[in-house]
């Protein structure tokens, strides 16, 4: 039998499951802080492949293991590698209280309805996204996406930052509360455990019969009445549904809403769960979109500002683009879209010579290229209890997949 302990967080590592460990498997902290059985050996983590072969050797010949974890073992933890390597009836796992619910109870807030993600040893920007999307999440922490990192991303979001460092060490623990730019501006060491990403007006949530993010919406490609636009400007409802099949925007994703007019597409890309960022060059269309944003009470970065020269200062390469609008410069702005974006750029068009031109642009940056010409006609009322069928202005959607695109996510 393996025993995985977790610890680390105020909970002390029973005498019982120590006394007769014939290996004992842990971070070095954990190890210096238990007495070990004399004779016992002692594996400190590092590489996971050696620790595993000696966990393999010594329970194979029903040898007393015990591994020590931080927290909650079974919580982004190494529960799963250990069930995938020994099978899970092998284990006996006594759970400790996980980092982020220790956070969370250190600043005195509910946690059911945090989203929780991983940045030790990953690429930060999938917390970042999820950190620009959604009132409160929990990161753990890890080299090179840690509170200064994190908070030298977030800086114009208006979030407020928990640090919590060192938790359970009655003589080392901090739960800090910082804004991103402070947190960005200071060495925070090695032992910042776990990173809260608060929306203050939103901290509390509200309460939940299902935990976790959220539900996502119940309907998507929402008519155009749900949003305020000027003069019929805004990405018509069928468009918009193929537009969201296509851009595929999910939690951790970055989407960009290019020429967004009302911002619908950014919108209802937020709704999803996703990162959305909405360049317009009009003023009063910037409001606008803020004002979408603030009534479907999602999140939504305005950037003032006309492409293709906005995109440049805009921090991390999105995963999806919608371009929307764009005159002569659309070739320029689909090229400068396609140079950034990871998965998908989609483009809606009015102009039948705006096609071919967007196409090559998306073609010779490397997409695989798709479209097709959508024309509706919706039920339109006439008198005399009758209904008849009114045409809309005929839109052509094309969309360039980079083949072997980025797929990773909070699946990761």
């Amino acid at each position: 039998m393996i025993t995985v302990v977790g610890t680390g967080t105020g909970a002390p590592v029973p005498r019982d499951v120590l006394s007769a460990a014939e290996l004992v498997v842990g971070g070095q902290r954990h190890l210096d802080a238990v007495r070990l059985p004399e004779g016992a050996e002692r594996i400190v983590l590092g590489p996971l492949a050696p620790a595993l072969d000696a966990i393999e050797e010594y329970a194979g010949k029903d040898r007393s293991v015990v591994v020590l974890a931080s927290g909650d073992p079974g919580f982004l933890g190494i529960v799963r590698v250990l069930a995938e390597r020994f099978g899970p009836e092998r284990l006996d796992v006594r759970a400790g209280v996980s980092s982020v619910a220790a956070a969370f109870a250190r600043a005195g807030l509910p946690w059911d309805d945090a989203v929780v993600v991983s940045a030790h040893g990953r690429d930060p920007r999938t917390a970042v996204n999820v950190c620009r999307a959604h009132p409160k999440v929990a990161v753990l922490t890890g080299p090179g996406a840690g509170p200064a990192e994190l908070g030298a991303a977030l800086r114009d979001t208006g979030r407020v930052l928990v640090v919590a460092s060192a938790l359970g060490d009655p003589e080392r623990e901090r739960v800090v509360r910082v804004t991103p730019a402070e947190a960005a501006a200071r060495d925070w060491g090695t032992a910042v455990s776990v990173v809260l990403c608060l929306d203050p007006e939103r901290a509390l949530g509200a309460v939940r019969t299902v935990a976790g993010p959220a539900p996502g919406p119940a309907g998507w490609a929402l008519d155009e009445a749900d949003f305020a636009h000027r003069d019929s400007m805004i990405t018509k409802f069928e468009v918009r549904a193929l537009a969201l099949a296509r851009l595929g925007p999910r939690l951790g994703d970055l989407v960009w809403d290019v020429g967004a007019g009302s911002g619908s597409v950014a919108v209802e890309c937020a709704r999803l769960g996703a990162a959305a960022v909405a360049v317009e060059k009009a003023a009063d269309g910037v409001e606008r979109i803020r004002a979408n944003a603030a009534a479907h009470g999602v999140d939504v970065r305005v950037v003032h500002g006309a492409a293709p020269d906005a995109l440049a200062g805009l921090d991390g390469d999105p995963d999806a683009v919608f371009v929307g609008g764009g005159g002569r410069e659309l070739p320029e702005i689909v090229t400068a879209c396609a140079r950034r974006a990871r998965r998908t750029v989609v483009v809606a068009m009015a102009a039948l010579d705006r096609v071919p031109a967007a196409r090559e642009a998306l073609t010779d940056a490397g997409f695989t290229c798709d479209g097709v010409l959508l024309q509706s006609s919706r039920l339109a009322p006439l008198p005399g209890d009758v209904t008849r069928l009114a045409a809309t202005n005929p839109v052509f959607l094309l969309w360039g997949v980079r083949p072997h695109a980025c797929t990773e996510g909070v699946a990761q």
